[in-house]
């Protein structure tokens, strides 16, 4: 069974609510300081995909290096290459099951569904 992964920034109240959810449930889990360890291109192509959303609308568009970096008519390419050279722009709180994922905004609602199927022993896809 593929291993819940938590992409997490110690500094946000929705990450930490995310945190203790996962503790909680008392299921195991990776931890990913995303901040110090930012996902692979690939990688965070996947993630934005399974959540059904587009590089630019996964991205954190209030961050200063958005506006800095004039990304509001970048590629899809260069939103992503932008999000791995400065992670502030990722969205989170994101949860990874195998090629599922959550996001925890607005609310937890999205996480917690992903962890029930976890819980239930469904299979990762």
């Amino acid at each position: 069974m593929a291993t819940l992964e938590l992409w997490h920034n110690p500094r946000c109240s929705k990450s930490r609510a995310a945190l203790a959810l996962l503790e909680e449930a008392g299921v195991p889990f990776t931890q990913r300081l995303y901040l110090e360890a930012p996902p692979a291109v690939d990688t965070l192509a996947s993630v934005i995909d399974a959540l059904g959303l587009t590089p630019k609308t996964f991205m954190r568009r209030k961050e200063n290096a958005f506006e800095t970096l004039g990304l509001g008519e970048a590629t899809d390419a260069a939103c992503l290459q932008a999000m791995v050279a400065h992670p502030t722009l990722i969205e989170r709180p994101v949860l990874r099951w195998g090629a599922r994922a959550a996001l925890g905004r607005p609310d937890t609602t999205a996480l917690e569904t992903l962890l029930k199927a976890f819980k239930a022993g469904a299979s990762a896809p």
